[in-house]
């Protein structure tokens, strides 16, 4: 009766696997946590060449090594829930496919918990909650804008599947140009003319602007986007089913102070410069 037992469970999780619904996370069995992220959104993450005391290796990459403020955060909660981290880099697009097929366990990757997302998959408490500014050659007209109605006319672009693009219609007369897939794409866009500006985060603007000496982040101190508090805040994305993770995930970001995360994101921006 047992074996029969059995082998009826074994065929219950094969069904569901080849259905497309995977058997929850299990806290008690697993020894790993898989990690998903973009490795190239500093400085949340990034790719380095040469391990250091900060970054960790990428498991489908290798002789490559991912850094950033989604990285301290993964450590932290990877060995509050103890399980050995593992990181996979993966593009933007694919990131929530490869959660919902297994691929991940969860996205740690700046992802923010907006209501088109959260009917795919679950989402932990924030882990950092940042503000929508623009990108801007410091030597444009629009550089010492300080609203978005000061954008009206202009051409503008964002990073392909995010808030960042979605707002940009806000702007009146705008010429809401073709979303690009990565940041690197949205700098060389502005700095050839081709955009007048490209929307994004603080900290990813900050870090770019950094290294771009040529570029200036600009506050919209007088009119901003409209938002949802989710779409301004970032989340970790979990599988459906995986409540018992979530409530651990939940239970250790309880534990990291502000403080903490202020001081992980300072660093990573002071590390992305580098």
């Amino acid at each position: 009766m047992k074996k029969i037992l059995s082998i009826f469970a074994v065929a219950v999780v094969f069904l569901a696997t080849s259905c497309g619904e995977l058997p929850p996370y299990d806290l008690e069995k697993e020894t790993q946590i898989v990690v998903g992220l973009e490795a190239a959104y500093a400085p949340f993450n990034w790719t380095d060449v040469t391990p250091n005391e900060h970054n960790y290796p990428i498991s489908n990459q290798s002789g490559s090594y991912v850094d950033g403020y989604d990285i301290q955060m993964s450590k932290a909660i990877a060995n509050d829930i103890d399980k050995e981290l593992v990181v996979k880099a993966i593009d933007w697009d694919g990131l929530i496919g490869a959660l919902q097929s297994g691929e991940i366990d969860v996205i740690i990757a700046g992802m923010s918990p907006t209501d088109t997302r959260k009917e795919q998959i679950n989402f932990s408490d924030e882990y950092y909650r940042s503000e929508i500014v623009m990108v801007v050659d410091k030597t444009s007209a629009y550089a010492s804008a300080k609203c978005i109605a000061d954008f009206s006319g202009a051409s503008v672009v964002a990073q392909r599947g995010t808030l960042y693009d979605d707002v940009i219609d806000q702007i009146d007369d705008v010429n809401h140009q073709t979303p690009l897939d990565t940041y690197s794409d949205l700098i060389l866009s502005v700095v050839s003319g081709t955009s007048d500006a490209f929307v994004a985060e603080l900290p990813v603007a900050q870090s770019i602007v950094n290294a771009n000496p040529g570029l200036s982040v600009v506050h919209l101190v007088d009119g901003g986007f409209s938002t949802l508090d989710s779409q301004i805040t970032v989340a970790v994305g979990l599988r459906k089913g995986d409540t018992d993770l979530l409530d651990a995930i939940n239970e250790s970001l309880l534990g990291i102070s502000i403080e903490q995360r202020d001081t992980w994101m300072e660093e990573a921006l002071e590390r992305s410069d580098s």
